[in-house]
């Protein structure tokens, strides 16, 4: 990419570089979302092994992927996001809340989304798909814990966009946090029972979410997206609010290999959402996970 000597200074600049190129940022995209072998790759992309292998290459020389070796007879590698690479998934999410929102939706601000909408399809189409392995996010007790239970027969994951701050108005779908929170705690002792877990995850900061934690008495974690990890592994659908990003309401039901089984999206009757979450989750444990 050809500059002008005023851009060396520049960050926006210098991250354009990296990033700017079309397949450089969807490549990035794919191996966030777990797709880290070279074949896995090519397929979801429909890029030519050509193609992929220089992007790659840039993008490791670049220092933005590493490569993990997982075969020797062939050499096969992974490519695995480095630090750099796990700090420009805000920007990759960023991206995806501008493209729905101005693109893909009439600008509007709004917490939830219509049947209709890029969200719905995209969140629906995450039936069947697998969460990358050791996707871990910080609880409140400042422990890192695995968005999936690993020892639990099923995991209800439930996304909320914050406890505890004034909404703007009119926001739809926005309220309603506390209540979801409640109900889960009160249905607690059916998910235990079933030897289901259950993970509530918003973009709240750990402490943030341990002092709610604390104060509804919930049995269950709280995992904090703050770095956006979970976010851009499932493409899962945000919106501002109060100066920050936040996950829309949905609830999904995964088995005890990581595989997405069922999609809650959009959650409008939050009391009907936790008993259908209960309800699927309950029979997915009795078939064994």
């Amino acid at each position: 990419m050809r500059m002008h000597n005023a851009d060396d200074d520049c960050g926006i600049a210098q991250a354009a570089v990296v990033t700017g190129d079309w397949w450089n940022v969807l490549v990035l995209r794919e191996i966030a979302r777990g797709h880290v072998r070279f074949d896995a790759l090519a397929a979801e992309l429909g890029l030519s092994r050509k193609v992929l292998t220089e992007r790659l290459g840039k993008l490791v020389a670049r220092g933005v992927l590493r490569r993990s070796l997982y075969q020797r007879r062939p050499v096969r590698y992974e490519y695995l996001l480095t630090d750099s690479g796990l700090a420009l998934l805000p920007l990759l999410v960023a991206m995806q809340d501008w493209g729905d929102r101005w693109v893909l939706g009439d600008g509007s601000v709004t917490a939830t989304a219509a049947e209709d909408s890029a969200e719905h399809a995209r969140m629906h189409a995450l039936t069947g798909s697998r969460l990358p392995a050791e996707l871990e996010l910080p609880a409140g007790d400042g422990t890192m814990r695995d968005a999936v239970a690993p020892d639990a027969a099923a995991t209800v994951l439930f996304t909320y966009p914050a406890t505890g701050i004034p909404w703007e108005e009119p926001l739809p779908g926005a309220a309603g946090c506390t209540l979801e929170n409640r109900l889960f705690r009160g249905a607690w002792p059916a998910f235990r029972d079933a030897g289901v877990a259950v993970h509530g995850v918003s973009t709240q900061l750990p402490h943030e979410q341990a002092a709610f934690a604390q104060d509804e008495a919930l049995p269950f974690p709280l995992l904090s997206d703050t770095r956006l990890r979970l976010a851009a592994a499932l493409r899962l659908p945000t919106f501002h609010s109060a100066g920050q990003l936040r996950l829309k309401r949905a609830v999904l039901v995964l088995d005890r290999r990581r595989t997405v089984r069922h999609v809650l999206f959009p959650v409008a009757d939050i009391p009907h959402a936790v008993e259908e979450a209960r309800r699927l989750a309950t029979a997915l444990a009795a078939e064994g996970g």
